[in-house]
């Protein structure tokens, strides 16, 4: 019996088509054969049929074994049953095994997958010698579930006993990014890296810091680790791509893209979806259709975040009806994909479809955040569709909940501001807590200004200066107020303040994708190679424009003077 339950393993697949595991099991009432065929399920990745053995099991009176609970608990993780999970606890409990560190860590797991995380600090909390796994769990378990606080004060305690392991830092790390002070933290658990020389061997540790880095917009760190690490494989390359295209260096993003194909390294759905977004910040809509076909070639289409992401490139490209299409070829549809096709719409002067598409989202009951609604105010601030766009931001609140922030009531007070609202506009910007909002202000002035009210413009500048000392354009927008007054000696007062603060205007730029390579263009700048015959062109240009300008007006004065003829 015993050699036969030991042989079993390698011959269960033929005993299972032949047979059927409960019928040789109700023939084979021995502890050794669940055991050995508890892990043979778990390994095979067999979960529900692991549970289903082990119900079987107890009909049959076999009593469970830690190595049997253990297994249960591991098939209960892969493919959640909480159920199930609970009643092995209450069995580990009933034999007396709360306290194995073994079956403990299984529990933590389980129950954090299952987002019940008191009782897996309970479960944590009852194991009497905890080792690296049980630790590495529950900090794990508390990352995942973003309890980042949580998750960095247990590490700290771990390592009084223990060396963390890679998986523990990189859980932390991934869940200090949405903490108040998380760079500083970021920078302290950067600091524990380098001192336990994680950096050095673990590419998944590395990953985790720029990514870390790059959400922070510290992209110079990020590439540091990044250029540093000795063997940079696919998930390095994925992770520094990533973080160029989300903080809008799509050159960079490609550059690396070709590194990684001259190493032969295998581009993977997260390696397109960066692509995508860097063709998308760089207007690159010839170079988002090649990576589109990559897309297809690869069978990527079914991918969500590809799927997001090539809607938002065509979006951002112009190409807004091949953005539709891709919305509608999309099998799934999340909130980032709908809130993208709004965007674009909004963006390419389809107002009126974005507000269809809005409302569409709620007939079918999606799911609807702030940034959704940001989209559709926008749709209705860019089209003028003021009551729409009261109606939405009322129900922001009253239907879904959503207490309104600086985004949407800026989109307000831009809205109200094109309307010429202003006094509405304003109570909009009192309404906010943060009043010392630039974005606000600024909005607001510019409305003051289209509008002629040079009274509420003034005051608006006034605050803008006070918020940001630094910026330019609020002296310069102010001093230009007071020379069309004719007040000379306050657009002396507010050139004054603006050499002594030292602030400068920040350069505007401009690129155009030609062929092969992007053409990028400072606010007079002259190193173009082809500079010359530029502004030949644009001089060429002036003069066609003028003398169309002339000939346009002497055919209205001469249609004026026929007109009084008559």
């Amino acid at each position: 019996m015993i050699r036969r339950n030991f042989l079993f393993p390698r011959h269960q697949e033929t005993l299972t088509k032949k047979h059927g595991f409960r019928r040789y099991a109700s023939l084979h009432k021995n502890t050794n054969f669940f055991q050995s065929t508890m892990l043979f399920l778990a390994e095979q990745g067999r979960h529900g049929e692991a549970r289903s053995f082990f119900h079987h099991m107890n009909s049959l009176g076999i009593k469970s074994t830690k190595f049997i609970l253990c297994s249960v608990l591991s098939s209960c993780s892969k493919a959640p049953n909480i159920s199930l999970g609970l009643q092995l606890h209450a069995t580990i409990i009933k034999l007396g095994n709360e306290g194995n560190a073994f079956l403990g860590s299984k529990l933590v797991d389980l129950y954090c997958k299952s987002a019940l995380i008191d009782n897996a600090i309970r479960a944590f909390e009852a194991m009497e010698d905890k080792d690296e796994v049980s630790w590495t769990a529950m900090v794990s378990g508390l990352s995942q579930n973003n309890r980042g606080s949580e998750a960095l004060s247990l590490l700290k305690e771990m390592m009084k006993n223990f060396i963390p392991s890679g998986h523990a830092f990189t859980s932390v790390i991934s869940a200090c990014k949405r903490l108040d002070s998380a760079l500083q933290v970021g920078l302290s658990l950067h600091a524990q890296v380098l001192k336990l020389s994680f950096d050095l061997n673990n590419s998944f540790v590395v990953s985790s810091l720029i990514d870390f880095y790059s959400k922070h917009g510290e992209i110079e760190p990020a590439f540091s680790l990044f250029t540093f690490f000795p063997e940079r494989d696919a998930i390095l390359y994925n992770s520094m791509m990533s973080g160029f295209s989300q903080n809008m260096l799509g050159e960079e993003t490609l550059e690396l893209f070709l590194e990684m194909q001259e190493r032969g390294l295998k581009a993977t759905g997260f390696t397109l979806a960066s692509l995508l977004n860097a063709s998308g910040s760089l207007a690159m809509l010839h170079l988002g259709e090649m990576i589109h076909s990559l897309v297809l070639k690869h069978g990527w289409d079914g991918n969500l975040a590809i799927s997001g992401a090539l809607v938002d490139m065509y979006s951002k490209c112009g190409a807004i009806l091949e953005a539709w299409r891709a919305f509608d070829f999309a099998p799934l549809k999340n909130s980032i994909m709908w809130t993208s096709l709004i965007t674009g719409f909004a963006q390419n002067g389809r107002e009126r479809d974005a507000v269809k598409m809005f409302e569409r989202l709620l007939e079918e009951g999606g799911e609807v955040d702030r940034v959704c609604f940001t989209a559709v105010l926008t749709a209705c601030n860019h089209g003028g569709l003021v009551d729409q766009g009261i109606h939405y931001f009322k129900l922001m609140k009253s239907q879904y909940g959503l207490v309104p922030e600086v985004d949407q009531f800026a989109c307000m007070v831009d809205l109200y501001g094109r309307a010429g609202r202003l006094n509405e506009a304003k109570e909009m910007i009192e309404a906010v807590k943060d009043e010392q909002n630039a974005v606000l202000w600024s909005s607001f002035l510019s409305s003051c200004r289209t509008h002629g009210e040079m009274k509420m413009g003034e005051e608006a500048a006034w605050r803008l200066c006070e918020i940001d000392p630094n910026d330019s354009a609020s002296y310069s927008i102010l001093a230009r107020a007071f020379a069309l007054e004719g007040r000379w000696n306050e657009v002396a007062e507010v050139r004054e303040m603006w050499r002594e603060k030292g602030s400068k205007r920040s350069i505007g730029c401009s690129w155009i994708d030609l062929g092969d390579a992007v053409h990028s263009f400072l606010v007079g700048d002259r190193s173009h190679p082809a500079c010359g015959e530029i502004h030949d062109t644009l001089d060429s240009m002036t003069i066609h424009m003028k003398e169309g300008l002339m000939i346009t007006r002497h055919k209205q004065s001469r249609t004026l003077i026929s007109g009084n003829e008559c």
